[in-house]
C-alpha cells in the first residue's frame, strides 16, 4: 500500500460499484467511480455515465 499522508481509509473494494461512463469531448469510454468522474484520457470532467 503506498501513501502520502493524511488519515487512512479503508476501502473494500468489493463493494465498489463502477459504471460505464463515455467522455462528451473525446468520446473515450471507460468505468467509472464515484460522484465527480473525470476521463482518464484528456482529464475532462463533460462525462455521461450510465446508472
Amino acid at each position: 500500500m503506498c501513501s502520502v499522508g493524511g488519515p487512512m481509509v479503508d476501502i473494500d473494494l468489493k463493494k465498489v460499484t463502477s459504471r460505464k461512463c463515455k467522455c462528451l469531448d473525446c468520446g473515450n469510454e471507460f468505468k467509472g467511480v464515484g460522484k465527480k468522474v473525470r476521463c482518464p484520457s484528456c482529464q475532462s470532467e463533460n462525462v455521461e455515465c450510465s446508472e
